[in-house]
């Protein structure tokens, strides 16, 4: 399996994945709306704060977007595979793509938070566990107003989530590090959460 890593295909899947996620449709959508959504609201390229800035329709394309260029790699890296590699080369796959998001290479390693990056990772992956999810984000931030407050929680349950759901060491091994890595993009939220200055999503623009 080792040799079967490095090899050209695989390298070209794990980099093409990563170039793809980190394709900023976020700040793209905010151009065509004549905004740099970086020096807006959160300053962040994500679905939240376009909607927040720009309106919530330009949101929901963005999230559209973020979810499916981690998708697409996911997906046809499960296709290309080599038997060797049929569960784990979609794992990183999506985790490059979910990186890509993150740290984009076009932007100065400077990207989003993950979350709609990692939905489309889970959407080929572990879709059960992504329904039971989607339930609880829906729940929690329609009680609380509160999108962080949603991720954070849902991000923290994927992993037993998916163990329990898939039962794929590679996916709730990659599920754990991307709930790490979400939990430390949202470090200022967590922070505004504790001071009870976290803006709520229902400020968003119509």
């Amino acid at each position: 399996m080792i040799e079967s890593l490095w090899s050209p295909r695989v390298l070209v899947i794990i980099l093409a994945a990563y170039l793809l996620g980190a394709v900023p449709f976020g700040l793209l959508i905010g151009f065509l709306r004549g905004k740099d959504i970086r020096q807006m609201g959160s300053g962040n390229i994500g679905a939240t704060n376009v909607a927040r800035c720009v309106g919530k329709t330009w949101g929901v394309i963005t999230l559209v977007l973020d979810v499916a260029k981690a998708a697409l790699p996911v997906y046809l890296a499960s296709r290309l595979a080599p038997e060797a590699l049929r569960e784990v080369l979609p794992a990183l796959a999506g985790l490059a793509a979910f990186l890509g998001h993150l740290y984009p290479v076009y932007l100065g390693f400077r990207g989003g938070k993950g979350v709609a990056t990692a939905v489309g990772v889970y959407l080929f992956l572990c879709p059960v566990a992504l329904a039971i999810n989607v339930i609880i984000f829906v729940a929690v931030v329609a009680k609380s107003g509160y999108v962080s407050l949603g991720s954070l929680l849902t991000s923290l349950l994927m992993p037993a989530l998916v163990w329990f759901t898939c039962h794929s060491l590679s996916v709730t091994l990659l599920a754990s590090v991307m709930a790490l890595l979400i939990w430390w993009r949202h470090r200022e939220n967590i922070a505004r959460l504790l001071r009870g200055e976290e803006k709520s999503w229902r400020g968003a623009r119509e």
